[in-house]
């Protein structure tokens, strides 16, 4: 059960909620097993808001004075900032887990309340040294005066060496108007630890809860790509007897909040503690660089001299940062990106779909990811749009063993076939093929933007029922570009070979970046042509290059082709006066190819199949009444089998893989019925069908779709 953060305590505290620290425990990040060393004037070891969190390697470094300073108490407040507990009163710190080493610096003598404590170089320098040995990820210095002595500065350099972040306060000289003072730089000790631990250390200035800069705070200026700024204004609380102390007076009851970028520094070592939790990785040049470049911005875009580098924002460091893989390959993913589009002929297969896996940002951080938050159904099948939005004109011409036909866009105006100079660019021809016959026994069909299975079927003579709806029986949504059929001859038999190559013409975002195209090859063997029985059986291969009947797969989910081998059979009966009965199918086997990710195993079974009931001459002559009932293509069964990370070891910088399957299979299935009837009709075609759709895409429980259209049209 996920636990509630938003609770009192968690409103009280300033600086969790502004800073968006809720996101990084939501992640389990709670500062648990990090120690934060604060250099300070000590702390309050009886508040219960440390209990059993203040590090046993905590001392004094300037004496054998103990912890407890009862002249200052800005060491609590700072430690209270980074890490108070979460236990259900007063305040909370940014990481409430974490382990506190106090390790108290004040020159002995030097506190007052109203002055507050002196430090001293070298016992800032013992201070990092033993926050050196005592393990700490971050050193804490809400301090500031002249620039650090040599000890000093080379008491950094051994931090950085040890892989420490250092943590500095800006200062508190904005509002100074001493002219050997310079407020729109950072305080001169800070600018000093800067320059000698670089990357490792951050310098932060102070805002207030609205996001504006304290006037009392010093500004960014010359270090403003190492400054960041957090809350520092009106911090809560004062402790008194381990609870928040509460002042009494005619006018109220009151809290006392604190003031400083002593109390901003803090805010940024919680956030560096959750970050060295959640992501053991990262050295700490690589955190100082997180929290930098996920800076809210202010001020003026960009990095300016007011804000530096922005406001501390641990929700968007703890965000996914730079180019993002599946952990242990070479396989890039985009969070915001598609990772796959399915296909007509699998349905509903991925609704509710979950592919749990492991990916790295670019500072090698582990998140958790979903791919199949990435997938997507594709564009939904409209049959009788798609069978009414045609604007072609069929234009044919049959002499002694040659037949030509056209379909001619018939929206550029009707354009006789002999064009005069410039009369060609009025009309456009979306298809053409031509018929001949080789020899007695050998016909060939070519084709431009025709299909193979059209051509063979004219090879064939086969006449077939037209139907708008129930005749649309492909999932894959292709157009042709070239094909070819020969048929032979051979006694009752006529075996027939073809091939075709045809480009995806449905469009979504992952197919508009190359062409998906497929080339498909067949052989069919028909016999009892104009007999009372016929048959035909056929055998393809249809290979994509980057499909899987249809559906268009990212890199992340495999990202090839496909393969499929289909059978397909079919039969004829033409019985008593005018009477037809047909049934079609097929089958298709498909090996998906394997990649970094998608296996070997990854394969599909579908099928597709219609049978029709015709009559000719029912009213007239020449018309045709006929009912067909189908099942558009389906895959039965398969899917990708994927070879995913599933979990990351920062110890070994290794992944864990494990097979995932994905299901193409849909739920659903649908089932098409369509009564048409056709004629001749006042020297052109008329038709008329209706029809219905029962779980239309094969989505199951989806509304049924039923209609009719009237079609009269009329050639050139």
């Amino acid at each position: 059960m996920a636990a509630n953060f938003n609770t009192a305590e968690y409103r009280r505290s300033d600086g969790p909620s502004f800073h968006g620290a809720i996101t990084a425990w939501d992640a389990g990040a709670s500062g648990q097993g990090t120690t934060i060393a604060v250099v300070d004037s000590g702390i309050d070891n009886a508040n219960p808001e440390f209990s059993g969190r203040i590090a046993s390697a905590s001392k004094d470094v300037a004496g054998n004075r103990g912890l407890i300073n009862a002249a200052d108490d800005h060491g609590t407040q700072v430690s209270l900032v980074a890490a108070a507990a979460r236990n259900g009163s007063g305040v909370m710190g940014i990481a409430w887990n974490a382990n506190i080493l106090m390790l108290r610096a004040d020159t002995q003598g030097t506190c007052s309340a109203s002055e507050g404590c002196t430090f001293s170089d070298e016992n800032i320098t013992k201070g990092i040294d033993a926050a050196i040995v005592g393990g700490a990820r971050v050193i804490n210095l809400s301090l500031g005066g002249d620039p650090a002595n040599a000890g000093l500065r080379a008491a950094v350099g051994r931090a950085v060496a040890a892989g420490v972040v250092v943590v500095v306060s800006a200062g508190n000289e904005g509002e100074s108007t001493d002219p050997a003072i310079d407020p729109k730089n950072p305080d001169p000790f800070a600018v000093s630890l800067l320059e000698a631990g670089g990357g490792n250390v951050l310098i932060v200035g102070s805002v207030n809860g609205s996001g504006t800069v304290s006037p009392f705070s010093n500004r960014a200026g010359n270090s403003a790509t190492s400054v960041i700024m957090a809350q520092g204004e009106e911090v809560c609380c004062v402790y008194e007897n381990g609870q928040i102390k509460t002042t009494t007076t005619a006018d109220g009851s009151f809290v006392t909040v604190v003031n400083g970028t002593s109390f901003s520094a803090p805010q940024v070592s919680g956030a560096v503690a959750l970050l060295a939790q959640a992501f053991p990785n990262l050295t700490a040049k690589q955190i100082v660089s997180l929290l930098l470049s996920t800076a809210r911005d202010a001020g003026a875009a960009g990095t300016d001299a007011t804000y530096g580098r922005g406001i501390l924002d641990i929700a968007r460091a703890f965000s996914p940062q730079g180019s993002t893989g599946l952990a242990g390959t070479q396989v890039a993913v985009s969070l915001d990106g598609l990772t796959g589009t399915s296909s007509g002929a699998m349905g509903d297969a991925l609704s509710g779909a979950s592919l749990g896996t492991v990916m790295l940002d670019g500072y090698s951080r582990a998140y958790g990811l979903n791919l199949a938050a990435g997938l997507r159904v594709g564009q939904a099948r409209l049959p009788l749009h798609e069978a009414l939005a045609g604007g072609g004109s069929p234009v044919a011409v049959d002499a002694s063993g040659l037949s030509l036909a056209f379909t001619v866009d018939s929206r550029f105006g009707a354009v006789p076939l002999r064009l005069a100079p410039g009369e060609g660019r009025q009309a456009r021809v979306l298809a053409s093929s031509v018929v001949t016959r080789i020899d007695r026994s050998l016909d060939l069909a070519l084709g431009w933007k025709v299909s193979a299975d059209s051509l063979t079927a004219r090879l064939q003579q086969r006449r077939e029922p037209q139907f708008l709806v129930a005749g649309i029986a492909s999932g894959v949504f292709t157009r042709p570009e070239t094909g070819m059929a020969a048929r032979y001859r051979l006694g009752g038999l006529g075996p027939t070979v073809s091939a075709e190559r045809s480009v995806l013409v449905r469009s979504d975002p992952l197919r508009e970046r190359r062409g998906d195209r497929m080339t498909q090859i067949g052989f069919t063997l028909d016999g009892g042509q104009g007999e009372a029985f016929d048959w035909r059986l056929g055998f393809g291969l249809m290979r994509e290059e980057r499909t899987v009947l249809g559906a268009r797969f990212a890199d992340a989910l495999g990202g090839g082709g496909a393969m499929t081998a289909m059978v397909s059979p079919g039969l004829g009966w033409r019985f008593g006066k005018g009477w037809a009965l047909g049934a079609t199918g097929s089958l298709g086997f498909t090996r998906i190819d394997s990649g970094a990710v998608a296996t070997g195993g990854s394969r599909l079974v579908s099928s597709s199949w219609s049978v029709d009931l015709s009559r000719e001459g029912v009213l007239t002559a020449g018309d045709r009444l006929a009912l067909r009932v189908s099942q558009p293509l389906r895959v039965e069964r398969g899917g990708l089998e994927l070879n995913l990370p599933v979990a990351w070891d920062y110890a070994t910088q290794t992944a864990t893989f494990a097979r995932v399957p994905l299901s193409l299979a849909p739920k659903g299935r649908e089932l098409d019925a369509e009564l048409a009837w056709a004629t001749v009709l006042w020297g052109g075609d008329a038709s008329a069908s209706i029809f219905f759709r029962r779980e239309p895409g094969h989505f199951a429980g989806a509304p049924d779709d039923g209609g009719f259209a009237v079609r009269w049209s009329r050639g050139f």
